[in-house]
């Protein structure tokens, strides 16, 4: 083996070695950075404000459409977390996350709101009709 031969191959290790511990670390910062608390805290709230939906739509505070536009808007919020987060090398700043729980905010009271408002209206869940009698075509 000559010196130019053993000089490449020893680049060669020194590079993957290299970029080896690099990938490494950024696992474990990605890994930390996802349980930011800032972070934790966001989606904790978006999961919340998701499980309010699906209980509205179970229990008929809220209808189809409402849901939907609260899904949306949830949707919208999460994906701004995403993208903040992947500019700030997996974290969100203290003034992202004011801005994104102000969002949440208005989406919490947007729940309120549409419960409240479909609560006064009288559009409860329907009751489940009753069975209709057996005719006995006489």
């Amino acid at each position: 083996m000559n010196i130019k031969t053993l000089v490449v191959t020893l680049i060669a290790l020194v590079s993957f070695a290299s970029v080896s511990a690099n990938a490494d670390n950024a696992q474990k910062k990605k890994n930390w950075n996802q349980n930011h608390p800032r972070r934790h805290e966001v989606n904790k709230r978006l999961n919340n404000q998701q499980k309010r939906t699906d209980q509205g739509l179970a229990n008929g505070s809220l209808n189809q459409q409402q849901a939907n536009k609260i899904q949306n808007q949830d949707s919208r919020i999460r994906s701004q977390e995403q993208r903040d987060a992947a500019q700030n090398g997996g974290h969100i700043t203290k003034a992202e996350q004011r801005q994104l729980n102000h969002e949440e905010n208005g989406v919490s009271h947007e729940i309120n709101h549409d419960e409240r408002m479909n609560k006064s209206a009288g559009s409860a869940p329907a009751a489940p009709a009753a069975p209709a009698a057996p005719t006995t075509g006489q």
